[in-house]
């Protein structure tokens, strides 16, 4: 586990987007039967759809915990200038430890990575809830509106997609900070860059 946790800050994601934690869930990222590991190296082709997160409690008595998974990229939109950082491209709510991401509720659609220039972090941050997340939704800072956005629900239990804030300028601290959330529970990440356009015969 301690390994986690340095690769999370030689890729400066502790630092950059979270703070120090130890972690105490494991976390694990599936896209399509590829598992992503720290600091990996992936195509923005091989990310196109959307993962499925599972997560796995170290203890093996039945928990009733809930969680978080917040996925940005701090990179944006060039990691020598990340003037619009953190791009928000992902938060699922309410994922019951022991399962995946797809029993939770999607409150920010997922956006696949689009890295313009240079080589780019993607990082999937989890946190623990203190119980359910209630109506009227999880918080969302961006430090350029000058304050919180609360994302609602409509009458079915969906989010209303009208609510949605811009998807740049995210902060996962003040996000984590805003809705009570403790250090992460876990994290994890990889590198992506754009693909060169492939040469017409």
């Amino acid at each position: 586990m301690a390994r986690s946790v340095q690769s999370l800050a030689v890729g400066k994601v502790i630092g950059d987007v979270v703070d120090m934690f130890t972690p105490t869930v494991e976390l694990a990222v599936y896209y399509g039967s590829m598992k992503i590991t720290n600091g990996c190296k992936l195509k923005p082709s091989a990310v196109s759809d959307m993962p499925l997160v599972q997560l796995n409690a170290h203890s093996r008595t039945l928990s009733s915990n809930l969680y978080t998974l917040v996925m940005t990229d701090p990179d944006a939109p060039t990691p020598s200038e990340p003037s619009m950082k953190e791009w928000l491209h992902w938060i699922v709510v309410d994922i019951p430890e022991g399962l995946d991401s797809s029993k939770g509720r999607e409150v920010v659609p997922y956006m696949e990575p689009r890295p313009p220039i240079g080589i780019h972090r993607y990082v999937f941050s989890l946190f623990q809830q203190k119980g359910p997340m209630v109506f009227g939704g999880p918080v969302l800072m961006s430090s350029t509106g000058g304050g919180a956005i609360v994302l609602g629900n409509n009458e079915d239990g969906n989010v209303d997609q009208q609510q949605l804030p811009s998807r740049i300028h995210f902060n996962t601290r003040n996000f984590a900070a805003q809705n009570g959330f403790d250090l992460p529970a876990a994290a994890v990440f990889f590198y992506a860059q754009k693909e060169p356009a492939s040469k017409k015969r």
